[in-house]
């Protein structure tokens, strides 16, 4: 059954039903929620914006937009028959592939049915004396539930900068989260770019063989490593088969829960020549596993100085133009910002039908009719494509009028930043929990088996929460207090909380700047989840129903225990937060 069919576009307003717990978002996280509480016995519904399942990956098909990941790890893990029948064509997944295999898993166990697509939820609200929430929709849908399960996604609130004279502009703008469904057509055109980050460094190569003039306005220069694509060995797919679930434990061992090669040595104990020879052989290999090739270049500037001069040197050997090789060269730490993948994008500056214009120092003045203005020129443009990001980890959240205990909003509380308990969980909130929330690795891991980990702690926290028979539950505010101080801390560690990136909000004006992933490490980050459920929710109040706060039977996160990988963290490392992240 197509998404259409189960959601016809004139469908009623649901208004009345309840539920055992309502989930908004239908991307991998909402998918997933969604089959766990069915196994469990437990009445849902799920509300997504977008016309079908997929999440990011529904609505960012700008060209070339695939994944950084290994295909073969960035997949669910909770069935060895999916795992099986499904077979990925390349070594990165591309976005129709990805949506794709979202797709084959929702018809597979059959969960459009309870997903009510293009329908945005507006508001949720907890009620103090029914102990219930009350959703309502851009639909007017308004159904209360035991439970509200945000699975909004860290990266699906596009950030849109309030351009001035942006409707004077006579040419179709777009974004690249929010792309046309049916692609564009950008043959002949005059074509100008806004931002230099993964969606531009992605988008740009291609873009370019259609345009017949492409400009592209860079504030912040990135770095990139090549990510030598290619298709997917049917022979290196065999034996990750073979044995998944034991390549599986491997990867959720590793800081990000992603299985790279690393080397544990440190950078400034090798000698000039032997570093770059480390460098080359990491740079052969592609992707992100880059930053893997010294164990300290997030965590010791003079290390990260000698991987930026390496990487600075691949540009200027790449780009022919001296000063536009110039300008492509970041002068910030590397990795700071979110590693890009690319596949030919400083080569992409060798064409002379492309330029590239720095508004570092002479910001966008405005658009015009004719196109956009800066440092007094106006250019000119047919169409121009807008590639300036997300409001990361809490935009999503922003957009629902989240009301718990007290009439207190989300958005007040988190005025000067989120403040969660491991990522799940918000004083005031109870019973609402957040799917990769800010304050857990999300971002910084891989997000699939980040999701899965989160939904299968609720749902052992949820069948706890049935079996005694209880109203809520909500973090106690100390012990947020110190997951928040824990959470900044450790960021402090690492080189990565230096720079303004949208890890810390940077990118939107207005945004208090605080580092929002959990930086400690996937592994480390699970064990305190798996301690805090064991110990009978340590740090959670509990009311109604039984007075046992006994450790539940533990259920769905039995394949969560997972031991730290010592190949790339020592004791020592760890004892002093510093867990290298790729």
């Amino acid at each position: 059954m197509t998404a259409e069919q189960s959601n016809p576009s004139e469908r009623a307003a649901e208004t009345g039903t309840a539920f055992d717990a309502v989930v908004v978002g239908a991307g991998f996280a909402g998918m997933y929620m969604l089959h766990c509480l069915r196994q469990q016995g437990l009445s849902a519904r799920v509300y997504e914006a977008g016309g079908d399942v997929g999440g990011t990956w529904y609505w960012n098909r700008y060209p070339g937009a695939r994944c950084d990941l290994p295909s073969m790890q960035y997949s669910y893990s909770f069935s060895e028959e999916l795992d099986q029948e499904w077979s990925w064509s390349e070594k990165y997944s591309p976005q129709p592939e990805i949506l794709a295999y979202a797709s084959h898993v929702a018809d597979r166990f059959d969960l459009r049915r309870d997903i009510h697509f293009d329908t945005s939820v507006t508001k949720a609200s907890f009620d103090d004396i029914t102990k219930r929430w009350t959703v309502e929709t851009d639909r007017g849908d308004q159904v209360t539930a035991k439970y509200c399960i945000m699975a909004v996604g860290c990266l699906s609130a596009t950030n849109k900068p309030p351009f001035e004279g942006l409707d004077d502009f006579v040419g179709p703008v777009y974004h690249t989260g929010e792309w046309p469904h049916d692609g564009v057509d950008f043959s002949g055109l005059r074509v100008g770019v806004i931002g230099t980050g993964s969606s531009a460094i992605q988008s740009v190569p291609i873009i370019a063989e259609q345009a017949a003039q492409l400009t592209v306005f860079q504030r912040t220069a990135t770095y990139a490593v090549p990510a030598w694509n290619e298709k997917l060995d049917p022979e290196f797919e065999k034996s990750i088969k073979d044995d998944y679930p034991e390549f599986r434990a491997k990867a959720r061992a590793r800081p990000t829960g992603v299985y790279f090669p690393f080397n544990l040595e440190p950078a400034l104990e090798s000698t000039h020549e032997e570093r770059i020879a480390k460098y080359e052989e990491f740079w052969a290999r592609g992707g992100l596993p880059f930053l893997g090739a010294y164990g300290d270049l997030l965590f010791e500037k003079d290390a990260n100085d000698t991987v930026a001069d390496f990487a600075r040197d691949k540009i200027r050997g790449i780009v022919k133009d001296p000063a536009i090789a110039d300008l492509l060269c970041p002068d910030n730490i590397f990795g700071c910002k979110r590693l890009c993948v690319d596949s030919g994008y400083y080569e992409t500056f060798n064409q002379p039908h492309v330029k590239l214009v720095d508004v570092s120092e002479h910001p966008i003045e405005r658009f015009t009719k004719k196109g956009i203005v800066t440092g007094g020129t106006e250019y000119e443009f047919d169409a121009v494509v807008c590639a300036t990001g997300f409001a990361a980890m809490t935009g999503s959240f922003d957009k629902i009028q989240i009301t718990g205990r007290n009439g207190l909003t989300l958005a007040e509380k988190w005025r000067g930043g989120p403040r969660t308990y491991l990522g799940l969980s918000s004083v005031g909130f109870p019973n609402l929990f957040m799917i990769t929330g800010p304050g857990s690795p999300s971002v910084l891991a891989n997000m699939i088996p980040s999701i899965e980990q989160h939904v299968d702690w609720m749902m052992d926290c949820i069948a706890h929460m049935e079996e005694r028979g209880a109203d809520t539950i909500e973090p106690q505010l100390a012990y947020e207090d110190d997951w928040v101080e824990h959470v900044n801390e450790v960021s402090k560690v690492s080189l990565r909380s230096t720079c303004s990136s949208w890890y810390v909000g940077a990118n939107v004006p207005g945004y208090p700047r605080v580092f929002m992933p959990y930086i400690g490490g996937f592994p480390i980050y699970v064990n305190r989840c798996n301690d805090v459920m064991t110990g009978g929710y340590t740090g959670f109040d509990i009311s109604g129903g039984g007075d046992s706060n006994a450790p539940p039977e533990i259920c769905w996160t039995e394949k969560w225990h997972v031991e730290l990988d010592m190949e790339v963290m020592t004791p020592a490392m760890i004892a002093a937060g510093r867990v290298p992240v790729i």
